[in-house]
């Protein structure tokens, strides 16, 4: 890769100065090419902080649009947003932050028809999703393309967060084995700080992944209560009945009727 310009240089002076980050470590981020799936109250911090960082290529991928009620946690878009596809209000705000970045937009929902191909043009994938049977999903294409798979979930003042990585494992059935998942939403209330912390630990550590730097949350759930500022960590282990990433996987494809 070439060597920063001078612009570069300036924008990202700061965390040029971390010796875990330098020039080289500019260059890999730079390079790097990462999905989200979700550009709500998850995937707005996100997007903020990688775009800041200077991550070369994102992808987010989410069918809703903006409405009022999504403006209380999902910093990405503005009340001139409403009635927009999220994915082109988050690619708009990005580009004004950081217009040396590349965001592919993909303005409809992640399925078992689509999601593997998505998947295939990118490093890793982000859970920034509000429901269970897309984070069902979006694992198994992860475990399926041998993808790193970075969890997050919010409700209420609480949150969890997660490094997923394939093959070694383990994956997010060796937690929550169950092999369907309800698509329905129902509305839970959460605070917007929530998805924000959350959101902020889903970017550190997709920064340390991108850098190879640090220790994640690889084999770890990060549990968090903002409410009693309380922080827990539990152990995850790779469950060798898991049904996508076992010893014996029953899931080898996604077939669209396991997440409905």
């Amino acid at each position: 890769m070439e060597m920063l310009t001078v612009r570069q240089k300036e924008r990202y002076a700061r965390q040029l100065l971390l010796p875990e980050v330098g020039e080289k470590g500019q260059k890999k981020l730079l390079a790097a090419k990462v999905l989200l799936v979700g550009a709500g109250g998850l995937g707005s911090p996100v997007a903020y902080y990688l775009a800041a960082a200077g991550v070369g290529t994102i992808g987010i991928i989410d069918g809703d649009k903006v409405s009022l009620s999504n403006l209380q946690r999902q910093i990405l878009h503005t009340t001139k947003d409403l009635g927009s596809f999220k994915v082109d209000s988050a690619r708009k705000t990005l580009l004004q932050l950081n217009p040396e970045i590349k965001v592919v937009t993909y303005p409809y929902y992640a399925t078992a028809d689509n999601i593997l191909q998505i998947l295939s043009d990118y490093d890793f994938v982000i859970d920034c999703c509000d429901n269970l049977a897309t984070r069902y999903l979006v694992n198994d294409a992860a475990v399926l393309s041998g993808k790193t798979f970075i969890h997050g979930s919010i409700m209420g003042f609480q949150g969890q967060a997660a490094v997923f990585s394939a093959p070694e494992g383990p994956c997010y059935r060796c937690i929550f084995p169950q092999s369907t998942a309800s698509a329905a939403k129902r509305p839970i209330g959460v605070m917007g700080i929530t998805p924000g912390v959350i959101g902020s630990i889903q970017a550190a550590e997709a920064l340390k992944i991108i850098l190879g730097v640090g220790s994640t949350l690889l084999g770890q759930l990060l549990i968090i209560d903002a409410l009693e500022l309380d922080f827990m960590k539990a152990k995850i282990e790779k469950n060798p009945q898991c049904a996508v990433c076992g010893d014996n996987p029953t899931i080898t494809e996604l077939r669209a009727e396991n997440y409905q």
